[in-house]
C-alpha cells in the first residue's frame, strides 16, 4: 500500500489472516457477517476479528455481539497516528480490556504491514485493577470525608470546583481575618485540619503571608477572595471554636 494512500478495512485483512494462520488456524473472511473467522479444529477454538478504521462505539458494540459466539474476539484497526501514551488512548485500551476483548494494531509504515497485539481477549481481573488503583480510591474517600459544603453541581465543566483543599483554605482565611495572625498549630487547636501548615506554607491561592516566624496573616488578595464564598464561610461561622 502506498504511504500516501489511506488504509481501508480490506487492507487490514491480510496481516490479520497471516497472523492467525501462523498460529495454526484456518482463516476465512466474511463468515455469517463476521469480518474474519479463525478456526482450529484440534482445540475446537473459534476466533472472531472485527476490522474497522477507528476504535469507536460501533466497533465495540459489534464485538460485544460476537462474544455471544465465542470468548475469543479481537478488534483490528490501523495503528493510530496519535501518541499511544495519550490519556484518551490509554482509557480506550482500558475499556477494551474491561470488555474482555482483544486489540490488534496494524501498521503500514514499513515496506510491508506489521501487526501488534495490544491485549488478548481474556477475563478482566477487576480485583487486581482495584488494588492497583487503591491510591486513587483513598484520595476519593479522603476528599469526601474532608468536604463540608456541597457547592458543586454534577455534570458541570469549565468552571472552578469547590474542593476540600479550598474549603480548608477558606476556613483558615476566615479565622485569620477575624482573630488576627496565628501559627498553624494555633489554627489547628481551634478546628482547622491537618493540612493547615502546608496550605499556609505553599500558599497556592496567594491568600496568606508570613508576618513573623511561623505566624501567618491574610494578604489583601486573600481578604477579598475568601469572602466570595459566603456559603462555605457560613459553615464556620456556625461552628463554635474549639
Amino acid at each position: 500500500m502506498n504511504k500516501t494512500t489511506k488504509a481501508t478495512e480490506k487492507d487490514l485483512y491480510g496481516p490479520v489472516q497471516t497472523y492467525f494462520e501462523k498460529l495454526g488456524f484456518k482463516v476465512q473472511a466474511e463468515v455469517n457477517d463476521c469480518d474474519v473467522v479463525a478456526y482450529q479444529e484440534k482445540t475446537d477454538t473459534i476466533i472472531i476479528t472485527e476490522l474497522k478504521l477507528n476504535l469507536n462505539i460501533t466497533l465495540l458494540m459489534q464485538a460485544a455481539k460476537r462474544q455471544k459466539i465465542t470468548n475469543h474476539v479481537y478488534l483490528a484497526i490501523p495503528k493510530p497516528k496519535i501518541s499511544l501514551r495519550r490519556k484518551r488512548w490509554r482509557d480506550l485500551v482500558h475499556l477494551v480490556r474491561r470488555l474482555e476483548l482483544g486489540l490488534i494494531l496494524v501498521s503500514f509504515e514499513g515496506r510491508k504491514p506489521s501487526l501488534d497485539v495490544v491485549c488478548e481477549p481474556k477475563p478482566f481481573e477487576r480485583k487486581k485493577s482495584m488494588k492497583q488503583n487503591n491510591r486513587q480510591r483513598k484520595k476519593i474517600i479522603e476528599e469526601i470525608k474532608n468536604r463540608r459544603s456541597n457547592q458543586n453541581v454534577g455534570g458541570s465543566s469549565h468552571i472552578l470546583m469547590m474542593t476540600a483543599y479550598k474549603e480548608m483554605a477558606i476556613q483558615i482565611a476566615y479565622y485569620l481575618d477575624h482573630l488576627g495572625p496565628m501559627s498553624a498549630k494555633e489554627l489547628e487547636k481551634i478546628g482547622t485540619r491537618n493540612k493547615t501548615y502546608s496550605i499556609l506554607y505553599n500558599n497556592y491561592y496567594q491568600w496568606f503571608e508570613r508576618v513573623d516566624r511561623g505566624v501567618y496573616g491574610l494578604t489583601e488578595k486573600g481578604k477579598n477572595e475568601y469572602k466570595t464564598y459566603p456559603e462555605v464561610i457560613e459553615l464556620y461561622r456556625k461552628t463554635p471554636l474549639k
